[in-house]
């Protein structure tokens, strides 16, 4: 009987570390994300985000609606007015490479004096929409609490997507939610996934 009960602990304990440090668990077999010159993106690094219009005769890039970057909507525009943003992973890896499937936070790089004075950051967040009565990507995160990760499109090997991944309580399995745009071109979680490369901003 007590042995029983030791390796029902033991599954538990172990069902636990899985579910909750998945990233850690699986970091070194994932496969590096790569920029749009094929090399292997950098965690501090400065990328913008772009990715292709709809009729592919321009490229958008993501930044931000407004002039502040830790009170501002993400959203979608053209290539000249983008920002460049950072990545770095939740947990800390033995190298400096952004691998596919890990959990990330994810920054707009260069924070205002406001912003630092404010105490609120450029890092991506989650929130709740009023207006647009749903939930939309913004900016003033909170470190490990607001985690996107990014992985292959399977629709075409030459993009990627990326999607929020919600906290998880011990013993849930949360799913994470591709990261699409609405009609106003906010990023939003939950639309069809918004096909993306990573640009080095030189």
């Amino acid at each position: 009987m007590k042995i029983t009960n030791v390796l029902g602990l033991s599954f538990l304990f172990f069902a636990f570390i899985g579910t909750s440090f998945p990233e850690a668990v699986h970091a070194k077999d994932a496969a590096a994300v790569l920029d749009v010159f094929g090399h292997e993106v950098q965690a501090g690094a400065r990328y913008l985000i772009v990715a292709p219009s709809t009729d592919n005769t321009t490229t958008l890039a993501v930044t931000i609606n407004g002039q502040v970057l830790c009170n501002s909507d993400v959203i979608l525009s053209t290539l000249n007015e983008s920002l460049p943003i950072t990545f770095s992973p939740v947990i800390q890896s033995t190298d400096s490479v952004i691998r596919e499937g890990t959990h990330l936070n994810v920054n707009f790089a260069g924070p205002s004096a406001m912003c630092l004075m404010g105490g609120v950051t450029p890092m991506w967040k989650i929130r709740f929409s009023t207006t647009l009565k749903g939930y939309i990507v913004t900016t003033g995160g909170v470190d490990r609490l607001n985690r996107f990760k990014i992985t292959k499109y399977e629709g075409d090997n030459s993009f990627y997507q990326l999607s929020f991944c919600p906290m998880s309580e011990p013993f849930c399995e949360c799913s994470c939610v591709p990261v699409g745009v609405n009609g106003d071109k906010n990023l939003v979680p939950g639309a069809g996934p918004l096909l993306v490369m990573f640009e080095p901003d030189e």
